[in-house]
């Protein structure tokens, strides 16, 4: 099935010339499917590239998905025109009435600050808190999972002295989970972030599992039972360059600055890096996604009743 996304969204052409099958609002109607109603909470600074990313992987689904962009109120971004915000997102405030089969939580660029120092931190618990109501099931991705775990189970976060950049392989600790179906015993996914969440601060209640983890670069990915949420503290949605483009502007800012690690063939950054993560990123918010299928309730009225 095709992902509904709005028919001048600037994504769209790049997704389309993927072979990526794209809905238009009319072509949905004549459909007797409910689709699955996934909102993005979109925190990243370059907002069009994360719905890129995002709408690629959930586009590759058999399942229908209405993706709904979401903005903060008490935050205006600053590297994405107004104009852009305006035509294609929606406020919190403007959608907290509705009712969504999954929730995905996107990473910020304020990692080093601690969460009460963050501009926007009072309105994101409140999104967290609405959640239990309104949201079937979430997925939160490296600051967004970080700040998850921090308000749903006091679980800190430590700024570590260096970046943590590159793609790193991660063991499959729970193979018989709906989440990691089909994935390989060890798989590779891009890290980027310079805080870190600790194995040892866990609730001892077990109320949080750890599926994917790396030797190298830390916790990967915990699911969260109770409440349907998968905190991913790294990032299978980005794109071949994504990190070659970080690397780039953060060399701007310290011409010392390593290149991300196991990225480059050889590590030399003259050679174009080769994306060996792209099928476990498909499959894994693939597997999300037939599981919020799988039990989210057909009226989305009943969705938070449960």
């Amino acid at each position: 099935m095709p992902i509904k996304i709005p028919d001048d969204l600037p994504a769209r052409a790049s997704l389309e010339a993927e072979g990526l099958s794209l809905m238009a609002d009319t072509d949905a109607a004549r459909q007797d499917i409910r689709p699955l109603r996934i909102g993005l909470l979109n925190l990243m600074p370059d907002k069009p590239s994360t719905e890129r990313q995002f709408a690629r992987l959930l586009g590759a689904s058999p399942l229908q998905i209405e993706l709904s962009l979401i903005q903060l109120a008490s935050h205006s971004p600053k590297t994405t025109s107004a104009e852009h915000m305006l035509a294609f997102y929606r406020t919190w405030e403007e959608v907290r009435h509705e009712r969504f089969d999954g929730l995905i939580v996107t990473g910020a660029p304020v990692e080093t600050l601690p969460f009460e120092e963050v501009g926007y931190w009072d309105e994101l618990t409140r999104i967290f808190d609405w959640s239990e109501t309104h949201v079937h099931a979430g997925l939160a991705v490296c600051w967004g999972a970080q700040a998850g775990v921090k308000h749903f189970h006091g679980v800190p976060k430590h700024v570590m002295a260096d970046k943590r950049s590159g793609v790193f392989p991660h063991a499959n600790l729970a193979p018989a989970s709906p989440y990691l179906r089909g994935l390989a015993d060890e798989i590779e996914i891009p890290v980027s972030r310079w805080t870190e969440v600790r194995p040892e601060d866990l609730p001892g209640d077990g109320a949080l599992r750890v599926l994917l983890d790396s030797e190298e670069s830390g916790l990967c990915l915990l699911e969260d039972a109770r409440r349907r949420w998968l905190y991913m503290f790294n990032h299978p949605e980005y794109e071949t360059g994504t990190l070659a483009a970080e690397y780039a502007r953060d060399r701007l800012i310290d011409p010392s600055t390593p290149p991300p690690r196991h990225y480059f063939p050889g590590d030399d950054p003259s050679r174009p890096p080769r994306n060996r993560w792209r099928s476990h990123a498909h499959l894994l918010i693939g597997n999300w996604l037939n599981e919020v299928y799988q039990t989210t309730p057909f009226e989305l009225a009943k969705i938070g009743a449960e």
